[in-house]
């Protein structure tokens, strides 16, 4: 029977001009205007980043009923649901520009609180797609029954899950401040970031100033440090987000994403090492090169390469295993553990030991940086939160010296006997102390009977492996195999 089909047609009419209202976010007009900036829009975005057919919206209807009558808001200036990305399930949400700026009103943030809720409950990954004003100007004249935050909610997933925030056109205020629990941030070319933006600057301070001088993507990617990469494109930064999220697990617990069956995976000799590094420790050479040789092909991906650039921290999989390499770089300060080296390091150790990477040290450093401009900086402070994420890792540690490692700089970098290391390995060229022998001599008054000594005892890996301070010595073509043996066990 058919008696009630009748009734059904008004609501139903009304859900398909609600649902319409929705989907048609801000106008032609704003849409218009958005692409002109050579973005796209929050559906838009939310296709990008998941696996075609895939997304399944929730609260598509927040906005559309004001208590008190006034127009709807499409969405609410946001947009979100689940996805598939790679085949596995994904909570995103994407700030909506033609919808009020995409600044948050009050359906907008119990909306925010829902999803960020859903990921923390069903323990799946959540990705930030942001573009928008922050507070609404209109919420202290209203009154809505609810309205939670998502900022305690963000805080608790750190370390559940993995969270990535992608910052697409200008974010501030409570956007910006959720963003900032993420694992991995990225910027485009053409965004800002910032806690107030420049008529806040202006009221608050009195200082005239621009979105670009408080907080561009070059800026917070190079100085600030508060992004990791920078994309050209929209298009590169989704690749980036999908992309790291492929390396981790959908969840702390789970099993590590491994590829088993890739011919770039297969053992093979690195003898092409010899010809990057020198093994006379005073001369540089570039540590990418060595990456590059050890990882399989194609799968290496920087983290925050603009940033504390003495110090190199990657993504990559060797013998399919994804893993976190964090490894010095000779070619800049000598490979020198410094504020900014040691501050990126620490976050993305943790990283690894939330989620289960294992984490593959490669050690070439002279130390902590020394001097008045790093001291005032707070050099101690950087280096011990490093050391600390070091003791704090459980996992396959992985550590293999290159050539130099002194004082508290081979520290941090996990080269200490028996630091937990499921294998600790040296190239002959390995070069030990608790203060180099050039300079160090010096610095302890020594006699040139004790220099001489010094040196003699810094050279080469024989003195250490004698007394089990390293587990292996190793030739360098044979690195490579040794790390994904120990990745195996």
């Amino acid at each position: 029977m058919k008696r009630n089909r009748a009734d059904w047609q008004p609501l139903l009419q009304q859900l398909r001009e609600r649902q319409e209202t929705a989907q048609a976010m801000g106008g032609e007009d704003k849409i218009a205007r958005q692409h002109s900036r050579n973005r796209l829009t929050a559906r838009e975005r939310l296709t990008a980043l998941f696996d075609p057919e895939t997304f399944n919206e929730i609260g598509a209807l927040a906005g559309g009923n004001h208590p008190g009558g006034a127009a709807p808001v499409p969405g609410d200036g946001l947009v979100g649901g689940c996805g598939r990305i790679e085949g596995r399930s994904v909570v995103a949400m994407a700030e909506d520009f033609t919808v009020k700026g995409g600044s948050i009103g009050h359906p907008n943030a119990a909306k925010r609180a829902r999803l960020v809720r859903l990921a923390l409950e069903q323990r799946l990954p959540l990705v930030l797609l942001l573009d928008g004003a922050g507070e609404r100007a209109g919420n202290s004249s209203e009154r809505y029954p609810v309205a939670p935050g998502d900022l305690q909610l963000a805080a608790d997933l750190k370390g559940q899950v993995p969270v990535v925030t992608m910052i697409l056109g200008t974010s501030a205020g409570h956007g910006a401040l959720t963003g900032m629990f993420a694992d991995f941030i990225v910027m485009t070319e053409g965004s800002h970031l910032f806690t107030a933006g420049p008529p806040l600057v202006r009221a608050s301070l009195g200082i005239e100033t621009t979105p670009q001088a408080l907080g561009s993507a070059r800026m917070h990617t190079t100085e600030s440090g508060v992004a990791h990469n920078f994309a050209a494109t929209e298009a590169e930064a989704m690749d980036m987000a999908r992309y790291f999220l492929s390396l981790l697990p959908s969840r702390a617990g789970d099993p590590l994403p491994v590829l088993t069956d890739s011919d770039s995976a297969a053992p093979r000799s690195v003898d092409n090492l010899m010809d990057i590094i020198p093994p006379q420790v005073n001369q540089a050479y570039d540590m990418r090169e060595v990456l590059n040789c050890l990882v399989d092909a194609q799968t290496l991906f920087e983290l925050q390469p603009g940033y504390g650039c003495s110090l190199i921290t990657a993504l990559a999989r060797m013998g399919g295993i994804p893993c976190l390499l964090v490894a010095n770089q000779p070619g800049v300060l000598a490979g020198a553990i410094t504020v900014d080296s040691a501050g990126k390091a620490a976050h993305f150790i943790d990283v690894a030991h939330a989620f289960g990477l294992p984490l593959v040290s490669l050690l070439d450093n002279p130390g902590v940086m020394p001097g008045a401009d790093s001291e005032r900086a707070g050099v101690l402070r950087a280096a011990g939160q490093m050391f600390a994420a070091q003791r704090r890792y459980r996992g396959k540690k992985i550590v293999a010296t290159l050539r130099k490692a002194f004082g508290f700089g081979s520290s941090v970098m996990g080269m200490n006997p028996w630091d937990r290391q499921t294998i600790s390995l040296a190239l002959p060229s390995a070069s030990l102390g608790g203060i180099p022998a050039i300079g160090g001599a010096e610095a302890a008054q020594a006699s040139s009977q004790e220099a001489a000594r010094m040196e003699e005892v810094q050279s080469g890996a024989w003195v250490p492996a004698d007394s089990m301070a390293f587990d292996k010595v190793v030739a360098p073509a044979d690195l490579r195999n040794e790390i994904i043996a120990a990745l195996q066990l």
